[in-house]
């Protein structure tokens, strides 16, 4: 089993458009950030390959080209923002290649927005002519509602962004065939505050994918301090960082990380 982080940035992207600050105009590749979005690779009980990704922002197709992506069987989604959601036109390619729709799992408010945003998936009968779009079928999920996927147990996440509840996923084996050391894994991006519920869920992890935008105060994401705070309550055995902005150069802010915690870079690869 493999899990990619197909993005590690915030909703600009770094190099951020008209900035020339260090970060921006960085040669270290693991400066540049793409909208944060991730993905699992793994072999389903029954050996079927299977990749489930986890957020379509507006970089999807650069992402899913560098990271070698032939195959999406499942799009989970985290809120309905543009950086996480405005690439859901790329996976139409995904529905040539593999002849089959692909279920996308959601929130009820983010459900009503992509329905909204993308009223040419989702009513196609409304279109003037027949055009080349996504097949999608949509699945209604709730927070603390656990369901499968291909021998993996998902259990969305009551988070806050601000004001905004938003989801994260926690990640368990629920097939022996399924079981690997990444496991149980939680990924909480964009969230400024973790409802009480929501702790017991974030408890025996070995990865933790946990929201840092930067030093500075946030009304709708936590700061590096507030997230190093909360990685080691948690105690998980790995925390990685992601949706940074420019504010924080890789190299410098990982040397003055804990143990067992680090800022993530696109295109980095666990298990």
């Amino acid at each position: 089993m493999r899990f990619t982080f197909l993005g590690t940035g915030t909703s600009s992207g770094v190099p951020a458009i008209g900035c020339s600050c260090a970060v921006c105009m960085s040669d270290d590749p693991r400066d540049h950030r793409l909208r944060t979005s991730a993905c699992f690779r793994f072999a389903d009980p029954q050996g079927t390959q299977r990749t489930i990704l986890i957020d379509a922002g507006p970089d999807l197709r650069q992402q899913a080209l560098a990271a070698d992506l032939d195959r999406l069987d499942a799009i989970l989604l985290t809120h309905n923002h543009v950086d996480h959601t405005w690439g859901l036109d790329e996976v139409r390619r995904f529905n040539v290649v593999m002849d089959a729709p692909i279920d996308i799992y959601a929130d009820a408010h983010t459900t009503e927005g992509i329905r909204r945003v993308f009223a040419h998936i989702f009513d196609k009968a409304s279109n003037v002519q027949k055009s080349f779009v996504a097949t999608l079928i949509p699945h209604r999920i709730e927070p603390g509602e656990p369901f499968e996927l291909f021998g993996l147990r998902v259990t969305p996440l009551h988070l806050l962004h601000g004001r905004l509840p938003v989801l994260g996923f926690r990640f368990d084996a629920a097939d022996e065939r399924t079981r690997a050391d990444i496991l149980p894994l939680a990924y909480c991006t964009d969230v400024s505050a973790i409802p009480p519920e929501s702790w017991p869920r974030l408890s025996g992890l070995n990865t933790l994918v946990l929201d840092a935008l930067r030093h500075r105060h946030h009304p709708t994401h936590l700061t590096l301090d507030r997230a190093v705070d909360i990685a080691a309550q948690t105690g998980a055995v790995r925390t990685w960082f992601v949706h940074m902005s420019h504010d924080m150069p890789h190299a410098q802010t990982n040397a003055g990380l804990p143990e067992g915690m680090a800022l993530a870079h696109d295109r980095l690869t666990l298990g």
